[in-house]
């Protein structure tokens, strides 16, 4: 049976393109020029995929994201844009996107993302029908099997048939978000919004607007009546990651809100009624920051109805090797490759590595991993120095000075300034093409597109850092 798709887009000609293209490649497919009609066609019909351009006319792709997740929490939406920065990207993923695309469009790309999602609906199938398998949440999510693991689950599944507000407690990486969609899941709200908002990316000026929502003509700029994150959540549950980023003057309205259970837009007269769930998360211990004057008492006590604590990756390592497995399955669907698994060196690599990127890093680590593995089984030559180097049984695969280059790298272990961002940026990309050619400069310098010369000048730049390679 043909997939149904949506492509909401303000570029008529851009809408036709794609799905004259999608429909020669065995898809069913309408188009919507405006993010309110898209909206309206999506309720109307039963889409599987939606795939939305970011900047349209009426709406931002954001904005449409967030709707059509409230109307189906498990639509499938693809986001496209022109602006390839991260920021964007994090943003869009965090709503809740599928993926994200860049312009111009490749349509080879567009397919292998398509012919993704439908391998992960495949294997979900065939996962549900085998008999032992790790326990995961919705197929999305690993929940491992160590002692630490099952203590985690075991607290989300106490508190997510309650009401209670939760404070969730770990390091960047531990998967935080996670922990909180699993308990919303778990709750009597399951069918309503879950709505996620990383307090850490708003500006003073815009934070009561993007928690509460504002009047077209309140401020400068508010071009349009707006939602906030309160109002697209009411009835489901709201996350508001690093929580105690916000300022006090925000943390005052917000602590008048959770009490009263209204609010009112910016700008706005009318008060709304509020059915909601809050569950925050902070790397910082709240308890400690109101101590110390940083964040209100009476806004703590109101969140800590319940806490929980999330383990570090290197205290669940037994862990490791089901969510390297775990992640490694995902890689294979996203890059389509049909790697098998790990050498036992690796997997000894990663149980004595210690993960300060925890979950996040063992993810990307595994991604960058699949990429550059042309073997049936991921190896050690595959895996960052970091890893390999900081072990101290491992033979010497490189030589010192080539360990050297993770140790030294451009504004490491100090605050990047901009100028050393761009650096370490140039820095990576040269280390990584050194790596998958066995350190051959020519062959580095063509797979970077570059004439060996300026290789050879960018290494002296960073005269030190990058090992002597062979020629």
């Amino acid at each position: 049976m043909k997939k149904k798709i949506l492509i909401i887009d303000d570029d008529v000609d851009m809408c036709r393109l794609l799905t004259r293209f999608l429909t020669r490649n065995g898809y069913d497919v309408e188009d919507a020029n405006s993010g309110t009609k898209g909206i309206e066609k999506f309720k109307q019909g039963e889409f599987e995929i939606v795939i939305c351009d970011y900047k349209l006319g009426d709406k931002e792709g954001k904005e449409v994201l967030e709707e059509i997740k409230m109307i189906d929490p498990n639509s499938i939406v693809l986001i496209i844009t022109g602006y390839s920065d991260i920021k964007t990207a994090v943003e869009v993923i965090k709503s809740g996107a599928y993926d994200y695309i860049t312009k111009p469009l490749i349509p080879d790309e567009i397919l292998n993302i398509l012919a993704g999602i439908t391998k992960e609906s495949g294997t979900k199938n065939k996962e549900q029908a085998s008999v032992k398998k790790p326990q995961t949440d919705g197929g999305l999510f690993l929940r491992g099997e160590s002692a630490q693991s099952r203590e985690l689950y075991r607290q989300a599944e106490i508190v997510a048939n309650t009401d209670y507000s939760v404070i969730l407690y770990g390091e960047s990486g531990t998967g935080k978000e996670v922990i909180a969609k699993t308990i919303h899941n778990m709750s009597s709200r399951k069918n309503k919004p879950f709505i996620a908002l990383d307090c850490g990316t708003l500006s003073a000026e815009l934070a009561c607007s993007e928690l509460f929502g504002h009047v077209k003509g309140s401020f400068t700029g508010a071009a349009i009546d707006k939602e906030g994150h309160f109002e697209m959540a009411n009835g489901g549950t709201l996350f508001l990651d690093e929580v105690g980023n916000l300022s006090y003057s925000i943390q005052a309205s917000l602590l008048r809100v959770i009490q009263e259970r209204r609010f009112k837009r910016v700008g706005g007269i009318k008060e709304m009624p509020l059915d909601i769930r809050i569950i925050v998360a902070s790397n910082e211990n709240l308890q400690d920051a109101y101590k110390k004057g940083t964040f209100r008492e009476d806004l703590y006590h109101r969140f800590n109805e319940f806490s929980i604590t999330l383990p570090r990756l290197t205290q669940r390592k037994e862990d490791i090797p089901l969510f390297a497995e775990f992640f490694l399955q995902k890689t294979r669907t996203e890059l389509d490759k049909s790697i098998t698994g790990f050498d036992d060196d690796v997997l000894e690599f990663f149980a004595d590595y210690s993960w300060p990127g925890n979950l996040r890093e063992l993810h990307n680590v595994i991604r960058r991993a699949a990429l550059l593995t042309t073997t049936e089984k991921i190896g050690r030559q595959a895996v960052p120095f970091e890893i390999v180097a900081g072990n101290e049984n491992a033979d010497p695969l490189y030589s010192e000075d080539q360990i050297r280059i993770f140790k030294d790298a451009p504004g490491s272990n100090k605050e990047l300034s901009l100028k050393k961002s761009t650096a370490k940026a140039e820095y990576d990309a040269i280390l990584n093409a050194l790596v998958m050619v066995n350190f051959n400069k020519s062959k580095a310098a063509e797979l970077l597109n570059i004439d060996r010369k300026t290789l050879y000048n960018k290494i002296r730049t960073y005269e030190g850092n990058l090992a002597p390679a062979a020629e």
